[in-house]
C-alpha cells in the first residue's frame, strides 16, 4: 500500500506543478496579450487620423507655385515704383 502512495505522490507532485507552471505562464501572457490589442486598436486610430492628415494637407503641394507667383507680383510691382520713380 505504502508503494502504490509514494508511486501516486510523485504523480501528484508533477501534476500539481505542471499546473503550477501553466498558471504562471497565463498569468504572464494574459496581460501582454491585452496590451497588445490595446496597442492594435490605437495603432488603427492612429493610421486614420494620418490618413486625413494627408487629405487635408494636399494642398500645401501647390504652396511653391503660390510663392512663385506672390514673387512674380511682388517683382513686377517693384518694377511699376521703381519706373513711376518711386
Amino acid at each position: 500500500m505504502s508503494a502504490l502512495l509514494a508511486s501516486t505522490a510523485g504523480w501528484t507532485i508533477g501534476w500539481s506543478i505542471g499546473l503550477a507552471v501553466v498558471f504562471a505562464v497565463v498569468a504572464l501572457v494574459v496581460p501582454i496579450l491585452l496590451l497588445a490589442h490595446r496597442i492594435a486598436t490605437q495603432a488603427a486610430a492612429i493610421n486614420e487620423s494620418l490618413l486625413k492628415s494627408v487629405d487635408n494637407t494636399a494642398a500645401l503641394n501647390e504652396l511653391n507655385v503660390t510663392n512663385e507667383a506672390a514673387e512674380a507680383i511682388v517683382a513686377g510691382l517693384a518694377r511699376g515704383r521703381s519706373r513711376l520713380g518711386g
